[in-house]
């Protein structure tokens, strides 16, 4: 296991919501915090750690009159940490190779591939071709209905017919280098990790997988360890003290570096 650290951003601010309340109807989400502090700031803390791979996430639609003060705030990031962090965000096929030229190590993609309940095998190979799929991350994020998980797509708002089991993580294995899930219905709300998702990714066995959500303190980061036999790699935002939260960065890393 490795901790994963995150920048979100939303309304041109670095900040952390609750992951099922995001709407892009004005723009609206329920925040636990939001920074006074730019996003390189956050970035350089994680490059002094040491802490590569995490992901920076532009929360608001490409058609929002915030998106270009978003990007602004993830090109800060990229150039704070170039090369430790990916990024996600209304990525396309035509746009991903100018974020890694900004300093991204990966971009990580949701709705350009899972689009109207299937996966668009077509845009998936578009951009295998065009950036390859060792700097590209696929973004699973799981909703449960009707007793299974399946990917939700457009920020979280909608969700697909693609089950998050473990066919579908073998069928994308072969064009991508990493996957990301974010639990969506525990993200941000700092009640407990979601065991039985969690569980799911544990047997991921060909490509590191990244969890978040949920997380609220140590004993969280030790569940999730324990029910991946840790396999998975783990995220944690509204819980930090840099966000606000009451779980020391400092600690958290400390704790996965020297027990997980």
């Amino acid at each position: 296991m490795r901790l994963r650290p995150c920048i979100d951003i939303h309304n041109g601010r670095v900040c952390q919501i609750e992951g099922s309340s995001l709407k892009d109807s004005g723009d609206r989400a329920k925040s636990n915090f939001t920074s006074d502090k730019d996003s390189g700031y956050y970035a350089d803390i994680y490059r002094k750690l040491g802490l590569f791979g995490g992901h920076i996430i532009i929360l608001n639609k490409k058609d929002s009159a915030f998106y270009e003060d978003d990007l602004r705030e993830a090109r800060a990031a990229l150039r704070a940490f170039p090369g430790g962090m990916m990024i996600g965000g209304g990525i396309t096929d035509e746009n991903a190779e100018a974020f890694l030229d900004a300093g991204a190590s990966h971009v990580i993609v949701t709705s350009f591939v899972f689009k109207g309940g299937e996966i668009i095998w077509d845009n998936l190979n578009k951009l295998v071709a065009a950036i390859g799929k060792e700097h590209l991350v696929l973004d699973l994020s799981a909703i449960k209905r009707d007793g299974n998980y399946f990917i939700a797509t457009d920020r979280w708002q909608n969700v697909s017919e693609i089950p998050v089991n473990e066919k579908t993580f073998d069928e994308l294995s072969d064009y991508c280098d990493e996957f990301l899930v974010h639990a969506v219905e525990v993200e941000g709300k700092k009640g407990g990790i979601d065991e039985e998702l969690a569980s799911i990714l544990g047997k991921v066995r060909n490509h590191p997988v990244t969890y978040a959500g949920g997380i609220r303190g140590i004993s969280d980061i030790k569940k999730l360890y324990e029910c991946t036999e840790g396999r998975v790699d783990v995220t944690i935002g509204s819980a930090l003290d840099i966000f606000g939260g009451d779980l020391s960065l400092l600690r958290a890393a400390r704790y996965v570096a020297d027990e997980c």
